[in-house]
């Protein structure tokens, strides 16, 4: 069964919207499975073992259920003012972040902003960097002194997929690779 359709319309319900769905999450991020189910369910077709496999078979680990599995919740992305309960965590000395040409300019003089999410998303290694930046075109990867930063007073969460989280990377933290 392909379910890449409904998983990018559970993204967008419990990053986003989840008013979509007819469902409300708590301050954490969490929804109830049962009504999730039945609010997606009011719009195609959508069980608990699709919701299953969905969150099993994610390459980027997205999604998280409670213990209990009653609750679940996208680990990070959020547009939403949510608090994924996500500890402070000291980063490596260096982050990396993948993006297109097209936005170089800005970064270049703006720095790192989240845009439309709560924070800026790094990655721990620059190839997965590069894989991000692919898909918005031509991609350019930016080194992120990470370790400076922290020295600085900036702080880091790590999601539990490995996705580094900092509200903005000033532009006299970051340089341009070559690609």
């Amino acid at each position: 069964m392909n379910l890449t359709k409904t998983s990018k319309y559970l993204s967008l319900i419990l990053r986003h919207h989840p008013e979509a769905a007819g469902i409300a999450l708590d301050e954490h991020g969490w929804a109830d499975v049962e009504e999730l189910i039945a609010g997606i369910r009011r719009t195609q077709p959508f069980d608990r073992e699709m919701l299953e496999e969905i969150v099993r078979t994610d390459r980027k680990q997205r999604y998280a259920f409670s213990e209990d599995r009653t609750r679940i919740r996208a680990n990070q992305g959020h547009s939403i003012p949510v608090d994924v309960e996500l500890p402070v965590t000291e980063p490596p000395e260096v982050l990396w972040h993948g993006t297109g040409q097209k936005y170089t300019e800005s970064i270049d003089r703006e720095g790192l902003l989240p845009k439309g999410r709560l924070y800026v998303h790094l990655s721990g290694d620059y190839e997965t960097a590069v894989t991000v930046g692919s898909r918005h075109g031509k991609p350019v990867v930016y080194r992120v002194e990470s370790r400076r930063m922290t020295e600085d007073g900036w702080v880091f969460r790590r999601a539990v997929n490995g996705v580094w989280l900092t509200e903005h990377v000033p532009a006299k933290y970051l340089k341009k690779q070559k690609y």
